[in-house]
């Protein structure tokens, strides 16, 4: 995602100097935090997208610095709050609650997923014994899990108005137009402001993939596909004139998502608009329509000249020119599975356990990554039977609490659209767990969804 040039770790002195000041921003934000309780959901949403890379120990690590300081804020502030105040909140608002609509998600059902999502981090850490890649495990428990644990607590206690909703909205559409606008310009210079990677990688393409200020295309067309799907909702269930402005930023983000050729963020959009169409019209009629629409695509597909067929025709087509060699990736973590189905190779391996049994071809090594691009089977090649059975039971949970009982409401159903898009994203991309936006939509639509059955009652702490 979206950060700076990567950085090594800094001299004993200038860390501690750096620590200070870290001590001194947190508390000036938690102070804010304890006085205007909206503060924390809204510099969380300015946050998430922002990672900042840091090279150490021969490996870069992006980190999402601007994130764990508000995590960090609001923690203490959260903390502080027994200390500070003993008179309860003001209850919660029910303008989110969806109007005229019965089955809410059950309070056991709210409570499993929280205990679903320690249940998997919880596994990863013990699985990491015993793991090839101890390193970069503990990187992901100490610099994803734990902080977006904190994040997703946090966040599923906020009273999330429909004010303080429009308000986070409006901030990821700014920050989503000016990173756009910021792609326009690396699209007209053909050259990009970070990941010199891409740079090479772009002068042996027929096309130029452009990246914003993230380090990673489909990344930043994660982020734009988000965006929109929340821009979407807004449009479909708003009023006239904020449909008119949906529309126009609807149009500029869809043209910096093509600019950034990422595939996979593009059938994901794809995805959650038929989520949004199936709750704003008639379920039967998008999937009827989905399916012509789908049928032409392929029909267009096979008709058009081979050099139009995303690597699958002409002479040199194939899975793996089609997928980037992403096919060469999945057929690996597949075989890592069948050696090992119960255990795996432990948490973090991948990379050097594809490496490692994977030596035909020097290209097909340098090809490895930390993942498959496909995080069924990352886990599947890691984690064994026993991580795929809790990852499909979190994914069957969540939505169930996302979808049940959503009924007319346009934020429980932007969320579930969206957490929806995600996980395809994932099948096709990367991080799942390792993304604050898994955490995030989460939490919000846990609340919503509570606030909906108790819309009376003030939202406090559950133990996860």
């Amino acid at each position: 995602m979206s950060g700076l040039a990567a950085t090594s770790l800094p001299s004993t002195g200038t860390l501690l100097a750096l620590l200070a000041a870290a001590a001194v921003l947190v508390a000036a934000l938690a102070a804010v935090m304890r006085r205007w309780p909206e503060a924390f959901p809204l510099l969380a949403v300015v946050a998430l997208p922002f990672r900042v890379p840091v090279a150490a120990d021969g490996r870069t690590v992006n980190l999402l610095i601007p994130l764990y300081l508000v995590i960090a804020a609001g923690t203490v502030a959260h903390l502080l709050a027994p200390l500070l105040e003993r008179r309860r909140l003001a209850p919660a608002p029910q303008a989110v609650a969806p109007e005229g609509q019965a089955g809410p998600p059950a309070r056991r059902e709210v409570a499993w997923l929280g205990w679903l999502l320690l249940g998997a981090v919880a596994l990863y850490v013990l699985q990491i014994s015993y793991s090839a890649d101890r390193a970069k495990a503990a990187e992901n428990v100490a610099f994803f899990y734990v902080p977006f644990g904190l994040l997703f607590v946090l966040l599923r206690d906020v009273r999330w108005t429909p004010r303080l909703l429009r308000r986070c909205l409006g901030l990821l559409v700014g920050i989503a137009v000016v990173l756009a606008g910021v792609g326009f310009v690396e699209y007209y210079r053909k050259s990009l402001f970070l990941n010199p990677k891409l740079v090479a990688a772009n002068q042996y393409d027929n096309y130029f993939r452009v990246n914003s200020l993230f380090f990673d295309p489909s990344i930043y067309g994660r982020f734009l596909m988000l965006v929109m799907i929340g821009v979407t909702t807004a449009v479909l269930w708003g009023a006239r004139r904020e449909a008119q402005v949906g529309a126009a930023v609807l149009a500029w983000l869809l043209a910096g998502l093509v600019t950034s050729f990422s595939q996979s963020s593009i059938v994901a959009l794809l995805l959650g608009l038929v989520v949004l169409a199936a709750w704003r019209w008639s379920v039967r009629g998008t999937v009827i329509a989905a399916a012509g629409l789908l049928l032409v695509a392929v029909a267009l597909l096979a008709l058009a000249p081979s050099s139009w067929h995303f690597g699958l025709g002409g002479r040199k087509g194939s899975a793996e020119n089609a997928t980037s060699g992403r096919a060469a990736l999945v057929e690996g973590g597949l075989e890592l599975f069948a050696d090992r189905p119960v255990q795996g190779y432990g948490s973090g391996s991948f990379e050097r356990e594809y490496k490692s049994h994977r030596t035909g071809s020097q290209a097909t090594a340098q090809n490895a990554t930390s993942a498959s691009h496909t995080i069924p089977v990352t886990i599947a090649a890691e984690q064994g039977l026993p991580g795929l059975l809790v990852y499909v039971a979190l994914l069957a949970v969540a939505f169930l609490v996302l979808f049940r009982g959503a009924g007319r409401s346009p934020p429980r159903i932007a969320i579930a659209a969206a957490f929806a898009a995600l996980v395809l994203h994932t099948w096709t991309y990367a991080d799942f767990l390792e993304d604050p936006f898994t955490w995030a939509l989460l939490a919000i639509g846990v609340a919503l969804a509570r606030a909906q059955r108790e819309p009376a009652a003030t939202p406090t702490a559950n133990t996860v």
